[in-house]
């Protein structure tokens, strides 16, 4: 358990090495309320950092090994995750369904009243009748996480992400959609979201939730109006 101070939360973050995680880890860092981080992941961070504590953990499929770093959190940030066509078919299930479960079964019995934030994506259907296996397999995982009984959920839905830093994108659909972006910013706002936009807007919730007990879904307009508020 990475303990934080009198006041302050101990928060999770699995992914950070991706996109959104990356800046969730940075925010989180950085946040007043948050006096522990604890991140767990198969690499090192590369990061030094007073609130930091790493956790190297291999096997998503099976994290039982995590109970112990995973006692006494309040709350939890889950976004990993993989780029459609990136992986075959069924490891694509495996780690949008199987990791996101797993981890949950173990911190709902490590720490019983921490909150979840959980990065799906706009589309997903929790029916699973979609043809699309994306939407198919964050449905799925949303259904999963909640019926677990976490006191606080919150489920994320963006639409495109915008990766606000240059990077190699994975794929030509994502090479357009970052270069149209300027033109979708302004004639479909709710269709997009800038990455560090989004972070923020998961680990704020997270950490200061909204009621002792509730399940939230936020699609993309919501997203931008958590952003706007602030």
């Amino acid at each position: 358990m990475n303990a934080s101070p009198p006041g302050q939360v101990s928060l999770v973050i699995v992914g950070a090495t991706g996109m959104v995680g990356g800046y969730a880890l940075q925010y989180a860092l950085d946040h007043a309320s948050v006096g522990a981080v604890t991140v767990i992941g198969r690499r090192k961070q590369g990061l030094t950092h007073p609130k930091l504590k790493e956790v190297l953990h291999q096997d998503f499929a099976d994290c039982s090994a995590l109970a112990q770093p995973l006692s006494g959190q309040d709350a939890a940030v889950f976004c990993l995750g993989v780029y459609t066509g990136a992986v075959p078919d069924e490891e694509f299930r495996k780690i949008t369904v199987d990791y996101t479960i797993d981890f949950a079964r173990v911190l709902r019995a490590s720490s019983p009243g921490a909150a979840f934030s959980f990065l799906s994506g706009s589309g997903a259907d929790q029916t699973e009748q979609s043809r699309m296996a994306f939407a198919r397999y964050k449905g799925k995982a949303e259904k999963a996480l909640l019926a677990t009984g976490f006191p606080r959920l919150y489920i994320f839905r963006p639409a495109y992400i915008y990766p606000v830093e240059s990077r190699n994108e994975p794929n030509l659909g994502y090479r357009l959609l970052r270069a149209m972006y300027p033109a979708f910013r302004v004639l479909f706002p709710n269709q997009v979201i800038r990455a560090d936009d989004l972070a923020k807007a998961i680990v704020e919730v997270a950490v200061r939730g909204r009621s002792e007990r509730e399940s939230s879904v936020f699609e993309n307009r919501d997203i931008r109006a958590m952003v706007k508020s602030r």
